[in-house]
């Protein structure tokens, strides 16, 4: 049995309170720092969500959702049905709602511009939007209204029409023609890249095309960019314009197709991270 002397005791007992004091020292250290730490963090990229259009889908976007994913950015793909104006875009709010939590940024390609544009203003977190060879629509437009005001269009010549289960009387599956999706959708990539888009195109229905585009339109009271392909054979460059200037884009014009993103990834990727950084 070990027996402890009063000196003995009381060594142990100032041991004991140094200890204790080292340790609150250290632990208000540690909360200091950590608030510190807090108090200096970057504040979280926005979350960028990709809205691809017609006779095609996310895959267009790859090469520019690699430049974004490495600078930071979160990225991600929706996969637009394609199949109503009205529905998609409720469709899309419903996604926004679910999958994304802080700053969004809404990037929309030919027939998602119009999506976007009526989808946004439904989550608050949408801080602005990206238009790639878009359309813009006001309120009361289609798309074939749009595209009608630049010059008559022969869908004849340009769609193979097919039925899908379930549509509603007149409705029908729009594909691209091959001779049409080279030279007038897919004009400045290469042969392979050409084929490759043909083969995995996604069809829109007449009735989306031909759909009015409803009062709420986000483009009037948030901020918006806007990438114009200056060969674009499917939307003239003259009435992406006109559009763009209407919604108060920022305009940034690229030797490209109608497939801009997918001919200059680095500098869609560069108009993407400009908006991000430009809205809070």
């Amino acid at each position: 049995m070990t027996l402890l002397t009063s000196s003995t005791r009381s060594t142990k007992r100032r041991f004991i309170t140094i200890a204790a004091g080292i340790a609150a020292v250290v632990g208000v250290t540690l909360a200091s720092t950590a608030g510190a730490d807090s108090a200096t963090a970057k504040p979280a990229k926005p979350t960028v969500v990709i809205v691809h259009g017609a006779w095609t889908d996310a895959s267009s976007f790859t090469d520019v959702e690699k430049i974004l994913t490495k600078d930071g950015y979160p990225v991600l793909d929706f996969a637009n049905p394609l199949r109503s104006l009205s529905g998609d875009s409720e469709y899309l709010a419903s996604f926004l709602a679910a999958r994304t939590t802080g700053p969004v940024i809404l990037v929309g390609h030919s027939y998602g511009g119009a999506v976007i544009g009526e989808a946004a203003l439904s989550d608050s977190d949408v801080k602005g939007l990206v238009y790639v060879d878009a359309f813009i629509p006001a309120e009361g437009e289609s798309l074939l209204d749009l595209l009608n005001s630049a010059g008559p269009v022969d869908p004849t010549q340009l769609f193979d029409t097919i039925p899908y289960p379930g549509a509603p009387e007149g409705d029908v599956d729009l594909y691209l023609k091959k001779d049409a999706f080279g030279p007038g959708f897919a004009n400045g990539l290469s042969k392979a890249q050409q084929a490759s888009f043909y083969a995995k195109q996604r069809p829109i229905t007449f009735a989306a095309v031909n759909e009015k585009a409803s009062a709420t339109q986000s483009w009037k009271s948030l901020p918006s960019w806007y990438v114009a392909g200056t060969q674009d054979a499917s939307i003239p460059l003259a009435l992406q314009l006109q559009m763009a200037e209407r919604a108060g884009s920022t305009v940034t014009e690229v030797k490209a197709g109608h497939l801009a993103m997918v001919k200059e990834p680095k500098k869609v990727a560069k108009v993407i991270e400009t908006a991000a950084t430009s809205t809070k």
